[in-house]
């Protein structure tokens, strides 16, 4: 683990942290700050659209199934553990930091959400898309799509399952003294029966239970920032100072750097909202809309949910409860626990651990489809039957080893795998950006002719709802072949 860290160290810092926030930076810039100046458009797009009835979608999922699945996977053990992980790691500046991983990530989910449904392919088991497609035909480089996939699968077994698998045992067995084994045996048959109707049963289940969950976490957490309310501003004031100067801040016993602060926060907020690793992007790739554009402002309301939602309240509950000490050894889990348990008592405690279970197992689900979708991509249709059975195997199995076996140690690997996924993702966008910020340009100048920013008052070609409209149709039609390398 010690020669895993390192190498995930000599990736993350400092180049992969850079480039995720110059990617930030350049759709941000490139896109006038949408995500701040056209808060009204993407919020009326996404929450909005739920107001309304939606068709049923014959050959993908619908832009909302599309969204539930990836929340699936993105609100997992890192919004509850993996922050607390941070704040231990990486000390309350490391808050900051991934708030401004989240607000240029927000673009960034934005151009991955887009380009995945721009390069979707129609194959026998309906629409599929991602960052293996549009490395494939929209850079060219089918080596760098294959790396993705070769990436991604060890992360679904490793932080999209062992990881996930070891906190639904350990907080069930913490919370109500279920022993691990049974709980690994009952989470694996559930698990079983929703990957074995493939992406549309777990994208109606992820549809059920990622409301639910967000409501229950959220509601709760507020209910303890709102029984602590005057130590709110204290804590924030604490973020602040912390991100550029940890030392300063708190006196300068804790040992923490900008560096690490830096390093903790943007590393768990690309694991909490996933935006630049291209995994969720998978999930928006089977979306069936009328414009790529349209389920990128998916992607913007996918990481404002994620981390400047979820995550923000799992740290100000930590910070203002009382329960986080720089000195004890207290930290993931536990410490979340204490922190709601310090304001709700044993309810908080149950509203943890029913959470961690919730956020866990949808993120199990998520990212079982990652892993297909992978899977038939390097593959073909051919081979994918086979492959597939040995997948499902391998995966459900890992979920029984999680159960029994601490994956504390493997939050290493799993940082590991998230770069080698973010390097040819992050280097697609870069590329691929001009595309992306065109596609959102027309399709913005569209949908809100009103819009304050000449640049994006272009005349748009009435007969088509997308720039690239025009071939799209023909290319969905005739794209009935198996997608192999």
């Amino acid at each position: 683990m010690v020669l895993l860290s390192r190498m995930a160290d000599a990736l993350w810092y400092p180049w992969l942290l850079g480039l995720f926030l110059v990617v930030g930076l350049i759709y941000s810039f490139g896109s006038g700050f949408f995500q701040l100046f056209e808060i009204p458009l993407w919020w009326h797009t996404t929450v909005g659209s739920l107001l309304h009835r939606q068709r049923n979608q014959e050959k993908g999922l619908s832009p909302f199934q599309a969204l539930a699945t990836a929340l699936a996977s993105t609100m997992g053990t890192g919004s509850i553990a993996g922050v607390a992980a941070a704040l231990t790691l990486g000390g309350p500046g490391a808050v900051f930091w991934m708030w401004v991983s989240a607000f240029l990530g927000m673009m960034t989910g934005c151009g991955e959400k887009l380009l995945a449904v721009k390069y979707q392919r129609l194959t026998p088991e309906g629409l599929r898309g991602g960052p293996m497609y549009y490395l494939r035909d929209g850079l060219h480089a089918p080596l760098l799509a294959a790396c993705f996939c070769l990436a991604c699968l060890p992360a679904t077994l490793a932080g999209g399952n062992l990881v996930q698998s070891s906190s639904i045992s350990s907080s069930l067995e913490a919370a109500f003294g279920l022993p691990r084994l049974p709980v690994g045996i009952v989470t694996a048959l559930l698990a079983g029966l929703a990957m074995a109707g493939g992406l549309g049963r777990v994208a109606a289940v992820s549809s059920a239970l990622v409301p639910i969950m967000a409501v229950l976490y959220l509601g709760s957490g507020g209910l303890v920032l709102l029984v602590h309310r005057e130590k709110l501003p204290g804590a924030l004031a604490l973020i602040c100072s912390c991100a550029l100067s940890p030392s300063a801040a708190l006196g300068g016993g804790a040992g923490w750097t900008v560096a690490a602060a830096v390093r903790y926060g943007v590393a768990r907020g690309v694991f909490t909202n996933e935006a630049g690793l291209g995994t969720s992007a998978i999930a928006h790739g089977a979306a069936q809309t009328d414009c790529p554009a349209r389920q990128g402002m998916w992607g913007i309301f996918e990481v404002f949910v994620s981390t400047p939602l979820v995550c923000t309240v799992t740290a100000l509950a930590i910070l203002v409860s009382g329960a986080w000490d720089p000195s004890a050894s207290l930290t993931g889990a536990p410490l979340t626990t204490a922190a709601f348990g310090s304001a709700l008592g044993p309810a908080g405690e149950g509203v943890v651990a029913l959470s961690l279970l919730l956020f866990a197992f949808s993120s199990i689900l998520g990212w079982s489809c990652y892993g297909e979708q992978c899977l038939s991509f390097l593959l073909g249709e051919n081979l994918l039957p086979t492959a597939r059975r040995l997948y499902r195997t391998l995966f459900l199995a890992c979920v029984l080893a999680g159960a029994v076996w601490d994956a504390a140690g493997l939050w290493q690997l799993v940082d590991l795998c998230n770069a080698l996924m973010a390097l040819p993702n992050l280097t697609a966008l870069l590329f691929l950006a001009p595309q992306a910020l065109r596609d959102l340009a027309l399709w913005s100048s569209r949908e809100n002719p009103l819009s304050k920013r000449k640049k994006w008052k272009k005349p748009i070609d009435s007969r088509s709802k997308c720039a690239y409209h025009k071939d799209r149709k023909r290319a969905l039609a005739q794209d009935r072949r198996s997608d192999t390398l």
